[in-house]
């Protein structure tokens, strides 16, 4: 193995912040889950108005809200892809994942999963086909769609809006050196899990999404990525940067050095630790105060 590559079994190259070690220990997910965010209407009307589509939701995310949304049986927005009619680019092969844009999308009278998909697509179209993204693109010798689908890493890893730069500087460094990009989020998209988290297995899991396994960029974009994701794709933070690794919320730190990146990653880890035990601790205090009350 080489040395300037962590061991895959005791090292993650990525932990984002939104995996957050809270006050009470417990460890808290803030990935997005397929629940709609819905804005409802007056108390006269309870229907909702509109659906808000957050940064980072995956394609399914996106289906399933819709679904909810307009009351539909589950899988009815995926089936009706086929006939959806969407503005995508060839490279995209007619999967949607990374231009479905988000935002928020009126739900009128005979509004239809097809009319809904086609407005985000048209959306992420306006977005990502204009000059400052196109230019920003070619300046850094990839195409639109490849710019997208490092926004979506950038997105899913970023802890911060000023971390999104580093990452997408990370992304380049290791791409620049034929290193593979050892991002968790891409496992976690293989596994179809809503969570960060990768254990040593699941990087060996076979798919052309397991960036620990297979060199360069994934196939597609592994979610859909707003503006500020792509606009730090384009324009990465200056830096030498190889690693880094979310410590504790809002301290995420990059490195260009092994050795340090190895500590922080220690640093992590105990923390962790020492929040998973004082997790154990108010469980058990609790049990017992329940069974004497």
């Amino acid at each position: 193995m080489q040395t300037n590559t962590p061991s895959r079994n005791s090292i993650r190259l990525t932990r984002r912040g939104r995996l957050a070690l809270m006050a009470t220990g417990a460890v808290v997910a803030g990935t997005a889950v397929a629940v709609p965010l819905l804005i409802l209407g007056d108390e006269s009307d309870a229907r909702p108005t509109a659906l808000v589509v957050p940064e980072g939701w995956r394609a399914n995310q996106v289906y399933a809200a819709v679904d909810k949304a307009l009351a539909l049986p589950a899988g009815t927005t995926q089936k009706s892809l086929a006939k959806a009619r969407l503005k995508l680019p060839g490279d995209a092969e007619g999967n949607p994942e990374g231009y479905l844009f988000p935002g928020t999308y009126p739900l009128q009278k005979g509004t239809t999963p097809e009319k809904l998909l086609a407005e985000m697509a048209e959306a992420a179209h306006r977005k990502f086909n204009g000059v400052p993204i196109a230019a920003g693109a070619q300046r850094n010798a990839m195409n639109v769609y490849q710019a997208v689908t490092i926004a979506s890493i950038v997105q899913a890893e970023a802890s911060t809006e000023d971390d999104m730069g580093k990452v997408a500087r990370v992304i380049f460094n290791r791409l620049e050196r034929g290193m593979p990009l050892q991002m968790d989020s891409t496992v976690s998209y293989a596994l179809g899990r809503p969570t960060l988290h990768a254990k040593a297995a699941d990087t060996k899991v076979d798919s052309p999404y397991n960036s620990y396994q297979r060199m360069g960029l994934p196939p597609t974009p592994i979610g859909n990525p707003g503006e500020k994701a792509l606009r730090a794709a384009i324009n990465p933070t200056p830096g030498d940067w190889l690693y880094f690794v979310t410590v504790k919320p809002g301290d995420t730190r990059f490195t260009a050095d092994l050795k340090e990146h190895q500590r922080n990653v220690a640093e992590r880890d105990a923390a962790r630790k020492k929040a998973a035990e004082q997790k154990n601790e108010q469980e058990n205090e609790q049990k017992k105060a329940a069974a004497q009350g």
